[in-house]
C-alpha cells in the first residue's frame, strides 16, 4: 500500500470516480483531471483535504494542488483508479470536451495574444511616455511641449516611434507567427505571411481614409485588379490569413509525397495564403474588424454610453474568471487601428485598481491580522501594478463582499470613464501606471476615474467588511465556547502539555538561503501566476534570470525531480524545511525541452551545486515567462523567515533568505 493510497482513494471518490475521468496528469505541484461531467467533484470536500492545498478550474481543467509530493500522490492515484496518465499536451486536448465553441475561441484567441502582451505593453508604455514629452504643454505659459524646448527630447521622441511602429504597425507579424506556434506548423511561413500584409510597397492602412479610391494602387492581371493595401495595426486579417496557411500547410503536407514535401508544401501554403490575404481575406476581416470596432465605439460614445459603461465595468472582473477578458485584446488593439485610441482599455484599468482597492479594505479590516496581511499586502500591490489574480483569487473571492464591492466601485469609475470620453492611445499596464498609456488631454479626467476606483471599493469594503467579519468573530467564539464545554480538565491540561512539549523539542538552527541564480529578486506576488503568487504552495521568493545554471541555495537532499519536464525539482534541508525550485511558469507544458538534470533524486548536494541547466531562449519562443521562483513548501523547524528581494543577486553568494 502506498503512502497515499488512502487520500488517493478519497479524491478518486470526490471527483466522481473512476467513470468521471476523461484524463488524468500531473505537473510539478498539481493534478490535472479531465472531468467528463465536472459538476460530479465535490469541490469543498477536495479542499478540506488534508494533503490537498487549493483547487481551481482552468481551461476545461480541474487542477489539484498536492505540493512537492504530487509525484508520489499521482503514482499512487493512477494504481488505486486503475487508470493510465496521460501527457500534458493529451490532457489539455482532452480538456476542449469541457468548453463550449465560445470557450474554444476565447481559449485560442488568449492563447494567440498570450506571447504578444509584453510587446504591446512595452510599445504601450513607449506611446505613453512620448504623449509626455511631446503632447503635454507645460512650458512657456502653456505654449510649448517639452519637445519644443529641447532637441534631447525631441531626438528622443523621433528615437522611441522606431519602438511603437514595430509594435502596433507590424502587429500582424506577430499574430501570423503566434498562430503558426500554437497550430504547430512552421513558425517562419508566418513571419513571412505577416510580412506580406505590411510590406512598404503597400499603401499604409492608416493612409487609406485620406488616399482617393482613384490613387489607391493596384496590382493589375489584366482580367482584374486588386488594391495594394497594406494592414498595418490590422487584427482579424491576420489571424484570418494566418489559420487559412495553417491549414493549407497541413493539407499539403498529408497530400504531397515526403521525397518533395520540402518543396511543394511550404511553396503550394504561403502562396496560396498570401493571394487569399490580400484577394479576399483582408478585404472581408478588414470589413469585420471595421464593424465589431464601430459596435463597440458606438456603445462607448453612443446615447447609452453611460449604461454601456456601467454594465462594463461591473462585469469585467467576472469575465477575468471565465477567461472571456481575453477577448478585449483583439477588440482594444482593432479599436487603436480604427480610430485612434481606444475608451475600452482605460476601463479595464480601473477594474483592476477596483479589485486592488477592495483589498486595501481588507488590509484595513485585518490590520491586526498578521497572517491575512502575509496575503493582503502582496496581493494589493500586484493588482495595482496590473496583476489581478493574487487580489480576486487569493483574497477578494474567498470572502466574495470584497469581489462585489471592487465590482461596484469599477462600474461607477467606468461610468465617469465614458460620460468624460477618456481614450487611450494603447494597451498599457492595466493598473495605476496605466495612467501613462492615456492621451494628454484625459488624463485629468483618468485620474479622477482613478480616486473614484481607489475611494469605493475601499470604503465599501471597509464599512460592509465590519458586519461580516463580526459576525465571523462571533461564529468562532461560540465554536470555540462550545468545544471548551465538551473537554474535561485534564484533557485541555494534556493537550497544553503536549504543545509545550513540542515547543521545548523545537530545534531551531540559523540558516540561510543564497541566491540560486544571478538576476533580478523579486516577491512572488510579482510573478503573475495565481498559485504561486497567492501563496497557496507556501511563502517565497524568485529570481528573473540573468544565467541559465539553477544552484542549490542551501545544503539538502534532491528530494523531488520530475525526468518528463525536467523543470523543477525538490530538496530537503536537515532541519526539515522543504523547497521547491520551478523554472519558469507553465516551463511543464514544453516536456523537458531545453532543461537538463545535473543530479539525482536522493543524492546529497551541497549549497552551491549545479542542478539544472536550461534555455532561455527556448523557453521565451516557447511563449512562457523564465523567472524561476523558489517556495519553501515546508518551514521544519525554521522560524522568522525573512525574504530578501527587490535587488540584483549574484548566484552562490547573495543571501536571499534567513531564517532560524
Amino acid at each position: 500500500m502506498g503512502k497515499y493510497s488512502e487520500d488517493a482513494r478519497e479524491l478518486l471518490r470526490l471527483v466522481g470516480g473512476k467513470e468521471n475521468i476523461a484524463a488524468v496528469s500531473h505537473c510539478m505541484t498539481r493534478m490535472r483531471f479531465v472531468l467528463a461531467d465536472p459538476g460530479k467533484a465535490d469541490v469543498k470536500a477536495i479542499e478540506a483535504m488534508k494533503v490537498v492545498k487549493g483547487s481551481f478550474t482552468q481551461s476545461g481543467q480541474f487542477q489539484v494542488i498536492i505540493g512537492n509530493t504530487v509525484a508520489d500522490f499521482y503514482n499512487d492515484f493512477v494504481k488505486e483508479a486503475g487508470i493510465e496518465g496521460v501527457s500534458k499536451d493529451a490532457v489539455k486536448q482532452a480538456a476542449k470536451q469541457n468548453q463550449n465553441p465560445l470557450q474554444r475561441v476565447i481559449t485560442a484567441l488568449a492563447e494567440i495574444f498570450a506571447p504578444l502582451i509584453p510587446a504591446i505593453i512595452t510599445g504601450g508604455l513607449i506611446l505613453g511616455f512620448r504623449n509626455c514629452i511631446d503632447s503635454l504643454y507645460l512650458f512657456e505659459d502653456g505654449t510649448k511641449t517639452l519637445c519644443d524646448i529641447s532637441q534631447f527630447a525631441a531626438g528622443l521622441d523621433s528615437f522611441l516611434w522606431l519602438i511603437g511602429e514595430a509594435v502596433f504597425h507590424m502587429l500582424p507579424v506577430g499574430i501570423c507567427w503566434s498562430v503558426t506556434k500554437k497550430m504547430g506548423t512552421t513558425q517562419m511561413l508566418g513571419i513571412v505571411l505577416g510580412l506580406t500584409l505590411v510590406s512598404g510597397q503597400l499603401l499604409n492602412a492608416y493612409a487609406v481614409a485620406s488616399t482617393a479610391a482613384a490613387d489607391i494602387p493596384k496590382w493589375n492581371f489584366g482580367g482584374f485588379q486588386v488594391n495594394m493595401i497594406g494592414y498595418q495595426g490590422q487584427v482579424i486579417p491576420a489571424i484570418l490569413a494566418a489559420f487559412t496557411l495553417v491549414y493549407l500547410e497541413k493539407f499539403f503536407r498529408k497530400i504531397t509525397p515526403q521525397v518533395i514535401s520540402m518543396i511543394v508544401v511550404p511553396f503550394c501554403s504561403l502562396l496560396l495564403s498570401v493571394m487569399a490575404a490580400h484577394f479576399i481575406l483582408g478585404p472581408i476581416g478588414w470589413k469585420i474588424g471595421a464593424a465589431v470596432s464601430s459596435v463597440v465605439f458606438a456603445g462607448i460614445t453612443g446615447t447609452f454610453k453611460v449604461v454601456f459603461g456601467a454594465v462594463f465595468g461591473v462585469v469585467y472582473a467576472p469575465l477575468v474568471i471565465t477567461g472571456l477578458h481575453h477577448m478585449s485584446n483583439a477588440i482594444d488593439l482593432q479599436l487603436i487601428a480604427d480610430y485612434g485610441g481606444t475608451m475600452l482599455w482605460p476601463m479595464i484599468a480601473l477594474s483592476n485598481i477596483a479589485q486592488g482597492s477592495a483589498v486595501l479594505g481588507m488590509i484595513w479590516l485585518q490590520r491586526n491580522d498578521p497572517e491575512a496581511q502575509e496575503v493582503n499586502i502582496p496581493a494589493c500591490i500586484s493588482c495595482y501594478l496590473g496583476v489581478t489574480e493574487p487580489a480576486i483569487f487569493g483574497v477578494n473571492l474567498k470572502r466574495v463582499f470584497p469581489f462585489v464591492c471592487g465590482m461596484i466601485g469599477s462600474g461607477i469609475a467606468a461610468v465617469i470613464c465614458v460620460a468624460t470620453g477618456t481614450t487611450a492611445n494603447a494597451i498599457g499596464v492595466g493598473g495605476l501606471p496605466g495612467i501613462l498609456s492615456i492621451q494628454p488631454q484625459y488624463m485629468l479626467s483618468f485620474a479622477v476615474c482613478m480616486a473614484t476606483a481607489l475611494a469605493v471599493p475601499f470604503l465599501l469594503t471597509a464599512a460592509v467588511g465590519k458586519r461580516y467579519l463580526q459576525a465571523d468573530k462571533i461564529n468562532n467564539t461560540e465554536d470555540m465556547a462550545a468545544a471548551a464545554a465538551g473537554m474535561g480538565q485534564s484533557a485541555a491540561a494534556g493537550i497544553v502539555h503536549s504543545v509545550m512539549q513540542e515547543k521545548a523539542a523545537e530545534k531551531t538552527v540559523p540558516e540561510k538561503l543564497t541566491a540560486f541564480l544571478s538576476g533580478k529578486a523579486i516577491p512572488l506576488a510579482e510573478v503573475g501566476d495565481g498559485v504561486f503568487s497567492e501563496g497557496i504552495m507556501g511563502d517565497g521568493m524568485a529570481v528573473i534570470p540573468e544565467n541559465e545554471t539553477l544552484y542549490a541555495p542551501a545544503d539538502a537532499e534532491v528530494a523531488v525531480l520530475m525526468p518528463d519536464s525536467m523543470h523543477a525539482c525538490g530538496l530537503k534541508l536537515a532541519n526539515g524545511m522543504e523547497i521547491l525550485l520551478h523554472i519558469g511558469i507553465d516551463t511543464v507544458d514544453m516536456n523537458g525541452d531545453g532543461f537538463e538534470y545535473l543530479v539525482q533524486q536522493g543524492q546529497k548536494v551541497r549549497a552551491g551545486t549545479p542542478l539544472i541547466r536550461f534555455d532561455r531562449a527556448k523557453i521565451k519562443a516557447a511563449g512562457h515567462p523564465d523567472v524561476t521562483v523558489c517556495v519553501i513548501t515546508e518551514q521544519g523547524n525554521a522560524q522568522e523567515i525573512q525574504f530578501h528581494t527587490g535587488k540584483k543577486v549574484k548566484e552562490n553568494e547573495t543571501v536571499v533568505a534567513d531564517f532560524k
